[in-house]
């Protein structure tokens, strides 16, 4: 086993409060498209952001569009095995939480329990109203949408729907980020999984847990700027590395 990878399995060994961040490195493996790769979603869509989604319906219905692409998309992929080997770390208590920057669902499809999971950036699979809050499928949302060539509105107040997830220009959700930092404080070692660790605030987490005494580690195929002030960098396929820890 290369020095690097028994490193990081023994600073896994070592730890008992072991905090996860995962990016899009972990879903491409299951065949979720990067979509800000050449010929990837942001090129085939416009990308609407949160005050012109507000304003007009055009946008709107433009958005609607990129949504229902996406959850095709997701729809025909399955939790890989480092879905499965980080949701047994946090199963079996090795791992206090997980935070990702990921929307497609498939931690949760994969085992990861709910109150143990941050989906910092939200979740493409479900939509809410902006108004009362109601949530709503996508497939719900779609049939509306379908039957009356209309964005979709709250089946409660009339309201406005959006997908659950952080739309370019709308605010990062308080309560999420608050905790997501408060639990990185709390880690005795912190792996940042599949993300090139450039969007913030996400971005910050690895070195807000290392200022607080954590252990820090890196798994992604591709190297990030983050690698110098990392205790352990493994640049590999993820899957092939945990399915090994």
């Amino acid at each position: 086993m290369p020095d690097s990878i028994e490193q990081l399995k023994n600073l896994i060994d070592d730890a008992s409060n072991i905090v996860i961040l995962t990016g899009a490195g972990i879903s491409t493996e299951s065949g979720v498209p990067d979509f800000r790769s050449p010929g990837g979603l942001w090129e085939q869509f416009r990308i609407v952001e949160y005050g012109e989604y507000i304003e007009s319906e055009e946008a709107r219905i433009e958005d609607w569009h990129r949504r229902f692409f996406m959850a095709d998309q997701i729809g025909q992929v399955e939790p890989n095995i480092g879905h499965t080997k980080i949701a047994e770390w946090i199963n079996t208590s090795k791992c206090s939480c997980l935070i990702t920057q990921n929307v497609d669902g498939l931690h949760a499809r994969g085992g990861a329990p709910q109150d143990k999971l941050i989906e910092i950036h939200g979740n493409a699979t479900t939509a809410s109203c902006i108004t009362c809050g109601k949530h709503h499928s996508i497939e719900t949302c779609r049939r509306l949408f379908e039957a009356t060539g209309e964005s979709p509105k709250c089946q409660a107040c009339d309201g406005l729907v959006k997908a659950d997830i952080v739309m370019f220009g709308e605010k990062m959700p308080v309560k999420k980020t608050a905790d997501a930092f408060k639990i990185a404080e709390t880690a005795d070692l912190f792996i940042a999984i599949g993300t090139s660790l450039v969007v913030n605030p996400a971005a910050g987490l690895p070195l807000h847990a290392k200022h607080n005494d954590a252990k820090f580690a890196i798994l992604n195929r591709d190297p990030t700027e983050l690698d110098r002030f990392a205790d352990c960098v493994v640049n590999a396929e993820i899957g092939e590395i945990l399915g090994k820890l």
